[in-house]
């Protein structure tokens, strides 16, 4: 579905297709994570076993989450990317139980792996969330056109453990606008379809990088793609208040009316149902 709102002069792809079902983002949604990692920078740890795992995918549907977006591998800045192997093996045993008690739910898988990708796939995974923009694996582009999968493309400058040392942009809204020209060129010419944009919060970014992307996601609408926005208990938050990430939730969901004012179709949150009230009240804020 393509539609016009009144605040852009863009038109912009409001639905995703989910293995030959249309999944409307007419309306903001709420995306919940499940880390299946011990080292996240939030709740590294505290799903790594199966039956954890389980329970935090039965909260997410309870509290109103939409898609929930499965992790083995830290991708937080300074963590070094772990075996393909493993991330598939840590993946494959919660994506086929959550499928099962869960059939109609969209599962997203946070990788960077075509390999990967493939095997999650098989077992009942229906969206691939990648942080790398494909740079990793040239045969990723090519396995999510296969597979026919919605493919969110991140903006990121290099890999998680050098990613905050190489900070430079010569025009920080041109040069990321350039990548994702160039990357999503790639992936149609590979025969992908259903792209959304993540511009890559504390991926190689400062904190004044941040919040000059988040005043100017609405004009990452040029391109028509469904924008998903990632923030949640990121240190853009919580570095300038001098917290953590454990005290970060207010400052969370502060930022997550702008986000949504300013064009997010996806909220990617770790607290699914403060995310839904806050996106209820949007809803009810822009309506009135």
């Amino acid at each position: 579905m393509i539609s016009k709102s009144k605040d852009t002069p863009f038109f912009k792809n409001r639905s995703i297709n989910i293995k030959g079902n249309l999944f409307s983002l007419e309306e903001p949604i709420v995306m919940g994570i499940l880390n299946v990692t011990e080292d996240s920078f939030f709740d590294g740890g505290k799903y790594y076993q199966i039956d954890k795992a389980i329970e935090r995918a039965e909260q997410i549907v309870k509290e109103g989450g939409e898609i929930i977006d499965i992790g083995a591998c830290s991708t937080r800045p300074g963590a070094i990317l772990i075996d393909k192997q493993e991330e598939a093996s840590r993946l494959l045993p919660v994506v086929k139980e959550i499928r099962k008690r869960f059939p109609s739910i969209p599962i997203s898988i946070d990788t960077v792996w075509s390999e990967v990708a493939e095997k999650v796939f098989d077992v009942g995974a229906d969206i691939i969330n990648d942080i790398s923009g494909g740079q990793w694996d040239t045969n990723l582009f090519s396995v999510v056109a296969k597979t026919k999968m919605p493919y969110i493309l991140t903006h990121t400058n290099t890999t998680p453990d050098r990613m905050q040392k190489e900070i430079h942009y010569d025009n920080l809204f041109l040069d990321i606008s350039k990548y994702f020209a160039q990357r999503i060129e790639c992936l149609r010419n590979e025969g992908v379809k259903d792209i959304i944009l993540d511009l890559g919060f504390g991926f190689g970014k400062t904190v004044e990088n941040n919040y000059e992307l988040l005043r100017r996601q609405k004009e990452f609408e040029v391109f028509s793609l469904p924008i998903l926005t990632g923030i949640s208990r990121k240190s853009m938050i919580y570095k300038p208040l001098n917290f953590t990430p454990n005290d970060a939730l207010y400052g969370t969901t502060f930022l997550h009316a702008f986000a949504l004012d300013n064009g997010a179709d996806i909220l990617r949150v770790h607290d699914v149902k403060v995310a839904k009230e806050c996106v209820k009240l949007y809803k009810l804020y822009k309506n009135i």
